[in-house]
């Protein structure tokens, strides 16, 4: 039994993008590995910001930092399965929140995996963490704010 419960409203989920297992995303245990599926759920947070135009980093130095990240498995995957991201946000904050996934295989619709990323924003120029831009938190008007 996990020791860590991911549960995420189902009303939070606002993207989704499919991404295939590659060969080499398989460990010798022949099922995805943990490096693997941190990379995907990175890539899959990158696709998530672009679409909702959010740059990793501004001009004036300020992009978002993951501070933490939380995954729990809870089927294999294999080499060449096609696998949906469902990607969104909660538990905003002052200075930023969790972007949560959910890890599906559509084929026979089995939950692969869940996870949390927090993050915050930072201003690489100054080295600092700042406040959520007002113009991010006006994309999600549905989440909730844990200040």
């Amino acid at each position: 039994m996990a020791r860590l419960l991911l549960d995420f409203p189902e009303d939070q989920f606002c993207y989704s993008t499919p991404m295939s297992v590659r060969v080499t995303d398989v460990n010798a245990a022949n099922h995805l590995g943990n490096d693997s599926m941190i990379s995907m759920i990175s890539e899959a947070r990158a696709r998530f910001l672009f679409e909702f135009g959010v740059a990793e980093t501004e001009r004036d130095g300020t992009g978002i930092i993951v501070t933490d990240l939380a995954t729990t498995y809870r089927a294999e995957a294999h080499a060449r399965d096609q696998l949906l991201f469902e990607v969104g946000v909660m538990d905003f904050n002052k200075y930023g929140g969790d972007i949560t996934f959910r890890v599906t295989r559509p084929r026979d619709r089995k939950l692969i995996a869940m996870a949390k990323s927090g993050f915050v924003f930072f201003n690489y120029k100054s080295s600092q963490v700042v406040t959520m831009p007002d113009d991010f938190r006006a994309k999600f008007d549905r989440v909730n704010w844990i200040d």
